[in-house]
């Protein structure tokens, strides 16, 4: 491994005390007020400026743009999860059944990582980096948030990251087209007539359709979903009754749908609907589906992971093809208005996503963080050269041809 210098051991060590602050210290979704106040210390302290757009939760500031040029936008999210912290480290959460259980500590602390290195060279930027420190994204609704308040004005180019357990430190997870799925939720409402459990003939047992429901959607991914496609359908959560010797009038239960393509979306949601119905006509129950539209799947531009993986090469990181996850990802709404991509970063992490054990190797932290700022500075060099291209063809003194 290459020895760090004096001054990369330094930010090494602040960036270790920035994540380990916030992973102290997690806040849930809307509520990531004194995160947001740590966030804008940092970079105010720093000299970086703030882009004040009426937040309550989430801050965005930029970097750059001394000399005009184009805008390329780095996105972190950071709030925790609403799990009790079970790693035994000594600076795991204070907050009981509150952990940063999806690394958006790591995230966020890498972001502020590029802000402080690309304000080291700020002069010498050729154009802005816009820094975008996201709230809610575990309930799917800060990106959108974001893009409401005009957080993608003028965006030309944007990079996400989401730390990965299974892959090493040193390793940078980069995928043109569908890397996270769409995460649709859907709530089934089963009512039938209730009665003494012992005089089950005078009811239209609720919990017997709910449950063949249950049982019969299985079917729904296994007969309708191609075997080279993808999708999952997953009930979660079923509620029902009040007492060991009473049927209900009602039973409820709800889960996801995770897909990559929308055809296949669309057909599976489609057939769920049918199967609920048609299971629950079968029982002399009456039923209901109501969906929650989750975020649409991410689906990475190829020039930018083509840029990525080059940047990757040049900073000694290993580019890797990952897998497809499919957990969704609020950042697929930030691709629907601008060109995006969004990488996996190793951190060699004991345990999955949203568990207890959960932790990130912070040996990732520092290449992370140099990583995203000549990301980001690679993406502006490209977007600079791209306009000087289209000048030049534009203007006829230059024997070029409009276009």
């Amino acid at each position: 491994m290459t020895r760090l210098t004096n001054s990369q051991l330094n930010l090494e060590s602040e960036l270790i005390g920035i994540r380990r602050h916030l992973h102290q210290h997690p806040e849930l979704s809307d509520e990531e007020y004194e995160t947001t106040a740590y966030i804008r210390s940092r970079l105010e302290q720093a000299g970086i400026r703030i882009v004040e757009l009426g937040l309550k939760t989430g801050i965005v500031a930029e970097v750059g743009g001394l000399r005009g040029g184009p805008l390329a936008a780095l996105r972190a999210d950071i709030d925790a999860l609403p799990v009790h912290e079970d790693t035994g480290l000594p600076y795991a959460s204070k907050v009981a059944g509150r952990m940063h259980a999806c690394g958006h500590d790591f995230h966020t602390a890498s972001a502020i990582g590029a802000a402080l290195l690309l304000k080291e060279r700020e002069a010498s930027l050729p154009g802005t980096v816009r820094l975008l420190f996201q709230p809610s994204e575990e309930k799917a609704t800060g990106a959108r948030r974001l893009i409401e308040r005009g957080a993608l004005t003028g965006v030309q180019a944007l990079f996400g990251i989401h730390n990965k357990p299974d892959l090493p430190v040193g390793t940078i997870g980069i995928k043109e087209g569908p890397l996270m799925a769409a995460a649709d939720g859907f709530l089934v409402e089963v009512s039938g007539i209730g009665s003494h459990a012992a005089v089950p003939e005078a009811a239209i047992d609720p919990v017997v359709a709910a449950a063949h429901i249950v049982t019969a959607l299985q079917t729904v991914v296994s007969r309708n979903v191609g075997p080279l496609d993808s999708a999952v359908v997953s009930v979660t959560r079923l509620n029902t009754g009040t007492s060991w010797n009473v049927i209900p009038d009602k039973a409820v239960f709800d889960g996801t749908l995770r897909t990559f393509e929308e055809p296949v979306r669309l057909r599976v949601m489609e057939r769920l609907q049918e199967v609920v119905q048609g299971v629950a006509s079968a029982f002399g129950a009456k039923v209901s589906v109501r969906w929650i539209q989750g975020p649409p799947a991410v689906r990475n531009d190829a020039r930018l992971a083509e840029l990525a993986r080059e940047t990757a090469e040049r900073a000694g990181l290993t580019a890797v093809v990952p897998r497809p996850s499919l957990a969704g990802e609020d950042f697929a709404f930030y691709q629907r208005h601008t060109p995006g991509l969004f990488v996996f970063v190793g951190t060699s992490g004991p345990q999955e996503w949203h568990h207890p054990s959960f932790d990130v190797d912070e040996r990732a932290l520092l290449p992370t963080a140099s990583y995203l700022s000549e990301l980001a500075e690679a993406a502006l060099e490209k977007l600079a050269e791209s306009a000087e291209e289209t000048k030049t063809l534009a203007d006829p003194n230059r024997g070029g041809v409009s276009v």
